[in-house]
């Protein structure tokens, strides 16, 4: 039995498509379906159980869950960036993906989780490692400090325990996420609608529309989730990108030529007010690690990555979204 926490959500349903795809149905689902939309990503998935998170929870700490599963995916935390709820945040990210890990530890139960490239808020170097975390909000703190716990508390003996540091994540199954969609998907939108993409303005010696991302694909990233659980020997946190950074403004004339003649469909914008000293001006992953570690996973760029988005949205599966 494989557990997914976050299941149903915009990359944990991704990574139950990726066991389904592998043969693999005897997977749990683990979520909080308040939102009841998100039974969209998972309607055609093929799963034993489904788990209410609170009853999941409530059931790791008192040590009544029944199963013993071979591995948790723990994608079942708050994603968003602009939560300014700290005591909400550190519990949905910290204390609750602490008592996971030493359940897991305690069973003997691989631990596979969702870090972020958060963690290293405006530092220019993206490398896993010792003082390479600054973050900028208490979404990437949470993740910094659930990090280096783990780091802390994991030696020889324990299981395997893996924490993925995502960078910009786009694709199927983020219109029915949480939090606000990436900006691939807000793009399309935009476009859609037949109105403007609009780019954030000059900031901090960054030009219009120069703000650059690491932005990889769900799929991808479902994949190497699924290469961690194919190399229970890998244990450690591995950044989770392209390893290329890219402009906002490259990725607004891709989406924008899906439809056509991308000119006069891209304008600038003051830059916010709120998002002064809190925002990543460039962030690109160093897969350095993740490729000593034996990946050999290919990464999508843009121009393929974007392509194959828009296909899917317009396909009956992204339409029924």
């Amino acid at each position: 039995m494989i557990v997914v926490t976050g299941g149903a959500g915009f990359v944990g349903s991704n990574i139950v498509k990726e066991l389904n795809n592998r043969g693999v149905t005897n997977v749990v689902v683990v979520d909080d379906m308040t939102d009841g939309s998100k039974f969209r990503n998972i309607v055609n998935c093929k799963v034993a159980d489904y788990i209410d998170a609170t009853d999941f929870r409530e059931a790791i700490r008192t040590n009544t869950f029944p199963h013993r599963p071979r591995v948790i995916f723990h994608y079942g935390a708050s994603s968003s960036i602009t939560e300014t709820n700290g005591k909400k945040m550190l519990d949905a990210n910290f204390t609750y993906s602490k008592e996971l890990f030493h359940w897991c530890k305690d069973r003997g139960v691989r631990f596979i989780y969702a870090s972020s490239a958060a963690v290293y808020g405006n530092n220019t170097a993206f490398a896993e490692g010792d003082f390479q975390e600054a973050p900028l909000n208490v979404y990437g703190y949470s993740k910094m400090l659930f990090d280096q716990y783990v780091v802390k508390n994991t030696d020889l003996r324990s299981p395997q325990v893996a924490g993925l540091r995502l960078f910009n994540v786009y694709g199927p199954g983020e219109q029915n996420r949480d939090t606000i969609p990436s900006t691939v998907y807000q793009f399309y939108e935009k476009r859609k609608s037949f109105k403007a993409i609009e780019l954030f303005g000059e900031y901090a010696g960054v030009e219009a529309g120069q703000q650059k991302r690491d932005f990889v694909h769900v799929q991808d990233v479902a994949r190497l989730n699924c290469w961690f659980l194919d190399h229970p020997e890998i244990n450690g946190i591995y950044n989770v990108g392209t390893g290329v950074a890219s402009s906002f403004h490259d990725v607004a004339t891709e989406v924008a030529s899906h439809f056509g003649n991308p000119e006069g469909y891209i304008k600038f914008i003051p830059f916010p007010a709120e998002l002064k000293g809190k925002y990543q001006s460039h962030t690109c992953a160093d897969i350095s690690k993740l490729r000593r570690a034996g990946s050999v996973l290919r990464f999508r760029g843009i121009k393929e990555g974007i392509k194959d988005y828009m296909e899917w949205l317009e396909s009956p599966e992204g339409l029924a979204r």
